[in-house]
């Protein structure tokens, strides 16, 4: 069994999401189990209609209410991360999957949706040949320190700032 490493995919520019769902289909391509948990989404965005297509190698879930972005959070929010992320600390370690993928886990520690110490067990009881990716901005600086890979987005320029909304098929 191959070694995994953790990766985390943070800072304020466009392509943490991106990135890990390109790993996500380059993984299926190559046979192996993508298992991906969502936070704080809820709904039916591209990558999900997309990610339908690799459902003999891709499984997501979701583990956001919608509408929570900004605030404090509710306790139903707050719930919903946490058995998110139960969840998928079960099922990383089932040996059933190669990639683990936890999209927009950095942010939603940082909202409070679930301590940072939990999302630090999750890293620490990875299994050894698993892949665990952490997206979402502010990654917290004890996530950074344990992580073998860290890739910082940095927004240089973006449309949005001129007004440009998110566009289907590219930014949602």
């Amino acid at each position: 069994m191959e070694k995994g490493y953790v990766q985390v995919y943070t800072g304020d520019g466009k392509g943490k999401t991106t990135a890990a769902l390109g790993l996500a289909v380059r993984a299926a391509g190559a046979g192996l189990s993508v298992y991906i948990a969502q936070f704080m989404k809820m709904g039916e965005y591209s990558e999900i209609k997309a990610l339908a297509r690799f459902s003999d190698h891709i499984t997501l879930r979701q583990h956001g209410l919608s509408g929570f972005v900004r605030g404090e959070p509710d306790k139903a929010d707050v719930r919903a991360a946490g058995k998110g992320l139960a969840e998928a600390r079960a099922a990383m370690q089932t040996g059933d999957w190669d990639v683990v993928i936890l999209e927009e886990a950095n942010v939603a520690a940082w909202f409070g949706l679930f301590p940072v110490e939990d999302l630090l067990a999750v890293i620490r009881d990875k299994p050894q040949g698993v892949e665990l990716v952490l997206t979402g901005r502010n990654a917290h600086p004890d996530v950074v320190a344990v992580a073998d890979l860290v890739t910082e987005m940095k927004a240089v320029k973006h449309y949005y700032f001129q007004g440009v909304q998110a566009r289907t098929g590219i930014e949602k």
